[in-house]
């Protein structure tokens, strides 16, 4: 009988990290680079003067770095999306007919 040599894959079920940022943050970064970007080249275009373009994109720039990292280690991987789901729960249930109840007794 012949030995095989297996490949044990570690970590397959992790999610990505990039320098300290977890899962979607990831692309939150990127898609609020891409919008300081095409913010940028839309003030550059319309004649707003380069001294006032480029302080305001680097400080919104800090600011969305600052957001994103903040987020990543307070929420972690699924911590932000639970946070928005949790919202979305209502507070109670009104039932204004017992029509619904009485249906499903009636049904046995």
């Amino acid at each position: 009988m012949a030995n095989s040599i297996y490949q044990i894959n570690k970590g397959i079920n992790k999610a990505i990290e990039f320098r300290g940022l977890k899962a979607q943050y990831i692309g939150y970064l990127a898609g609020g680079l891409v919008l300081l970007m095409i913010s940028f080249s839309v003030l550059y275009i319309a004649g707003t003067p380069i001294v006032i373009c480029l302080p305001l994109i680097l400080c919104s720039g800090t600011l969305l770095f600052m957001w994103v990292y903040k987020y990543s280690h307070k929420y972690g991987q699924y911590g932000l999306l639970k946070k928005a789901a949790k919202k979305s729960i209502p507070a109670s249930v009104r039932v204004r007919s017992q029509k619904i109840f009485t249906q499903l007794l009636n049904k046995k």
